[in-house]
């Protein structure tokens, strides 16, 4: 035992020392920010940025001796423990702003910014000190692209082992390939990407008609698919049909791969998008959802013409689909069962690589595929059918990885909604909450739905659907497999 601690563990905690020392450090931006509003949290953050800081101090230097070369398990070990911690420590400024609200409340907070799931246990965000809810946007804005994809990029320590640290933490089935030679170079590459969109994001919903300070902190969530507001009422607060769509435009774009992103852009080549069978599949998805939602909302008279139809069925079917959880209307009541599909199309519909989550597009583009390539071999037994998706093969080995993953999402899915309602959890609320959290969508159906929050559940259960929002985000597998006897063998 003392044995697998001394090179397991102890290398990931001297490894972990700088990221919470950098975190801690980004928690100054927003005191500096407080200290300018006079909002009465400057405090709260310097306590939280000593504290972090200073932790993240301890653990670099003693376990400095321990420090080396990473491998694939101290890969997922460091993944799992950094979005963890760093969630449990940035909820200090919280809990020291907010006093009446348990640690389980705070870290459901943070965990569903950081994991850019956008459930939320607080009312009165109107209210809220500007800094604090500057602080809830930003751990979005840094969840987007993983905290541990900005400490490759950035923090030279964390240099060392990075392939297994982009592996563990990146999204998807197809991790192996790169955009650039080296692994740091990458993270910065698709951080340029990140900042870049971000910042036309922002220009874009201040012209629509924002003040600066909402541009900035709303185009934090929707470039990281978050969906955490400032604001009660989400998006419903503008009633602005323009803000609605840049917000549509934005969601759709970071539902497709980052590194697509990269690839058009350095090759000055939109085209890239047309021949990626993802991306045009996610917009072919998201187009029929719409054209659907559309009608369903006309004919059935709860809009009064096809515009506004339109409107709303546009905004909501891409932010539940891009898991991003905004909201302008009560879609969990809209009729002929649209909120399950909805739901559901939350499970599948992003790109593998982008801000989302779910099960990822190109999963279910393979297991289409795995199914077509089954009933073939029942009509045919001796057929050679090499499995395809966008001209490129698709190994077995991808192909089951692909089914156990999947398997594991589904059954994860079905043990959180079994555990919510041991705990007493009603069956809507239970379903839809434990869904809402492994696809990092946020909003569920009943009273966690999207006009609803969910402050009205115990500890416990914010414990479940907290450990469903990290699994979520970090792909079942890095997580799952910190509990398996192999993991911890010498």
């Amino acid at each position: 035992m003392l044995n697998t601690l001394r090179v397991l563990l102890f290398p990931v905690l001297n490894a972990l020392g700088p990221v919470l020392a950098a975190f801690g450090a980004l928690m100054l931006a927003p005191a500096a920010y407080s200290w300018t509003e006079a909002d009465g949290a400057v405090t709260d953050f310097l306590w939280g940025a000593g504290v972090t800081t200073l932790s993240g101090v301890l653990l670099f230097l003693i376990f400095l001796p321990f420090r080396r070369e990473m491998t694939a398990r101290h890969g997922f070990l460091l993944v799992s423990l950094s979005w963890a911690l760093i969630a449990a420590y940035a909820t200090i400024p919280l809990l020291l702003n907010m006093p009446g609200k348990s640690f389980a409340e705070m870290y459901f907070e943070t965990m569903s910014c950081l994991t850019t799931s956008g459930g939320t246990v607080l009312t009165g965000l109107d209210h809220l000190p500007h800094s604090i809810n500057g602080w809830r946007c930003f751990l979005s804005w840094l969840g987007g692209m993983g905290l541990i994809v900005l400490s490759v990029a950035i923090l030279p320590l964390l240099g060392v082992g990075g392939a297994q640290i982009m592996k563990a933490e990146t999204s998807g089935p197809l991790k192996e390939s790169r955009l650039t030679p080296r692994v740091a170079e990458t993270a910065r590459a698709l951080y340029l990407i990140y900042f870049g969109i971000s910042f036309v994001c922002a220009v874009a919903y201040h012209f629509a008609g924002m003040h600066w300070r909402d541009a900035i902190l709303h185009m934090m969530t929707t470039v990281s698919l978050s969906g955490i507001a400032a604001h009660d009422a989400s998006f419903g607060y503008f009633s602005s049909d323009a803000v609605d769509l840049v917000a549509v435009v934005f969601m759709l774009i970071c539902g497709c791969n980052f590194s697509l992103h990269f690839v058009a852009w350095r090759r000055r080549n939109p085209l890239a998008y047309l021949r990626d069978p993802e991306a045009k599949a996610w917009v072919e998805l998201l187009t029929v959802l719409i054209v659907f939602a559309t009608l369903v909302l006309y004919a059935q008279g709860v809009y009064p013409n096809l515009y506004e139809a339109f409107v709303n069925a546009a905004f909501s079917v891409t932010s539940v689909a891009s898991t991003t959880g905004f909201a302008t209307v009560d879609w969990s009541v809209w009729p002929l069962g649209l909120p399950v599909i909805l739901l559901l199309s939350s499970a599948v519909a992003t790109c593998a690589g982008s801000t989302g989550g779910g099960l990822k597009m190109i999963r279910v583009m393979i297991l289409i595929k795995q199914a077509q390539r089954e009933f073939t071999h029942l009509l045919y037994p001796n057929a050679v059918t090499p499995l395809t998706v966008g001209g490129k093969h698709i190994s077995n080995k991808i192909a089951f990885a692909v089914l156990s993953y999947t398997l594991l999402w589904a059954f994860s899915a079905l043990g959180g909604t079994l555990a919510l309602l041991a705990t007493g959890a009603p069956l809507l609320e239970a379903c839809s909450a434990s869904i809402a959290s492994i696809t990092n969508l946020g909003p569920g159906m009943g009273a966690v739905g999207p006009v609803g929050n969910f402050q009205g559940l115990t500890d416990l259960q914010l414990g479940i659907l907290t450990f469903l929002m990290l699994a979520g985000r970090l792909e079942i597998f890095t997580v799952f497999v910190l509990f398996t006897r192999a993991f911890w063998k010498s």
